[in-house]
């Protein structure tokens, strides 16, 4: 599976971005959950939201009623529109998906895009 993510960029605090990452390969069936994470210089990697295949979504706390995880299954993309960026958002956002258990739970990266949320 490669994962393909696009949409970083400069943004004022206040202002909004939206990412997408679209899935792709002979293993796409396999893929139950996406998701992003972010990871700021000097910080460990962390999770920002994900969404299964269903539609259950999981964010982290610092992100909740900001950001929103899409997911257009027919097109294997997942969408992260982030809202009332702030400064503390700077980092690069990596792309995730997640096989089902009974295709071996593999985990797949995408390349990073950077988000900078400075004025």
């Amino acid at each position: 599976v490669q994962l393909q993510a696009s949409g970083g960029g400069l943004v004022q605090p206040g202002g909004s971005l939206r990412l997408s990452c679209a899935a792709s390969g002979s293993s796409i069936f396999s893929i139950n959950i996406m998701g992003w994470y972010r990871q700021a210089p000097g910080k460990q990697r962390e999770l920002v939201a994900s969404i299964t295949r269903s539609g259950s979504t999981d964010y982290a706390d610092s992100v909740k009623g900001r950001f929103t995880i899409s997911r257009d299954n027919a097109k294997n993309t997942v969408y992260l529109q982030m809202n009332n960026l702030k400064p503390e958002d700077t980092a690069v956002y990596y792309c995730n998906a997640e096989s089902y258990r009974s295709f071996g739970g593999n985990n797949y990266w995408g390349q990073g895009t950077l988000v900078t949320v400075s004025s």
